[in-house]
């Protein structure tokens, strides 16, 4: 009798599994929670259905079950491929596909905030939008909007995300011709550099000489930036993972869609950056004054 289990094709059916369903529930868990906790700070209580939701142990709790949901998952499948072979050839090209479409559905995202800002900078003088003049008074930066130097700050964290494109590429080429110490020390590098684009980004909004509120500025500039440092933390995450991978003898030069799906994200994060320092910090602060 043949085995039940045996498998005789190219393709992964996937077993049924928790994590869809517990990253949901815990991701709105950490929503609500991070809504009552800026009702919180501002000394506000919210409510639903009775339950005060204005506590910071709510969004904590969140997060602990999303980071929870997402070790576990990676765990599951991380196993798939390492140890029980379901990540044929086959199998890697509809995952590279797959990743391909998250990209670009990430694409449409930024797009996103990029056709906010420039609604609001190209046509700040638009009497049809409401309150456009209002906000802007007709000119782009608006006026009392003290802006950073792109030259300063800007500049470094655009040669620092650059580096790590170089690094990151170094490590994925150590893996191809089985240089297990080049990648390993290619993603160290480029984890350092995610994380001190992030040091050099959270100082430049603390020293930023507008805020989120009451400004149409503001709010477009910390919504591009803010959302891509977002992806930075994200892609730095992924990364590490794939460090402890790579620590534990994971990865071949046939098979690395892991790595590989982090390196494309990355890269991604670059050119992103590429164009918010080119719209928002070059050419958005043109006859403004600067810090």
């Amino acid at each position: 009798m043949a085995d039940s289990h045996s498998k005789n094709h190219d393709y992964h059916l996937v077993d049924p599994s928790p994590w869809p369903a517990i990253g949901a529930a815990s991701a709105f868990v950490m929503a609500i929670g991070a809504i009552g906790y800026m009702r919180y700070l501002k000394d506000e209580e919210v409510s639903i259905i009775g339950f005060n939701i204005s506590k910071p142990w709510i969004f904590l709790v969140g997060t602990v079950l999303v980071l929870y949901t997402m070790f576990m998952w990676w765990r599951d499948i991380t196993r798939e491929a390492e140890h029980e072979g379901h990540h044929t050839p086959v199998v890697q090209l509809h995952m590279r596909y797959g990743m391909l479409l998250f990209i670009a559905s990430e694409v449409m995202f930024f797009v996103a905030w990029f056709w906010a800002f420039f609604d609001a900078s190209l046509y700040a003088g638009e009497a049809a939008q409401v309150a456009r003049i209002e906000h802007t008074g007709g000119h782009w930066p608006p006026k009392g909007i003290n802006v950073f130097d792109p030259w300063h700050l800007p500049l470094l964290n655009t040669v620092i995300l650059l580096t790590s494109g170089t690094t990151v590429t170094w490590a994925h080429h150590a893996l191809l011709n089985d240089d297990r110490t080049g990648l390993k020390w290619g993603l160290i590098c480029t984890i350092v550099l995610g994380a001190l684009f992030t040091c050099v980004q959270v100082y430049e909004y603390a020293h930023a000489g507008f805020s989120f509120a009451g400004s149409i500025y503001g709010s477009t500039f910390f919504m591009a930036t803010g959302f891509h440092g977002f992806h930075v933390l994200v892609g730095t995450i992924f990364l590490i993972v794939c460090l402890f991978r790579a620590l534990a003898g994971h990865f071949t030069p046939k098979q690395h869609f892991g790595f590989e799906a982090a390196a494309w994200y990355w890269h991604f994060v670059d050119v992103v950056w590429l164009f918010l320092f080119a719209s928002i910090y070059v050419w958005g602060s043109w006859g403004a004054m600067t810090h």
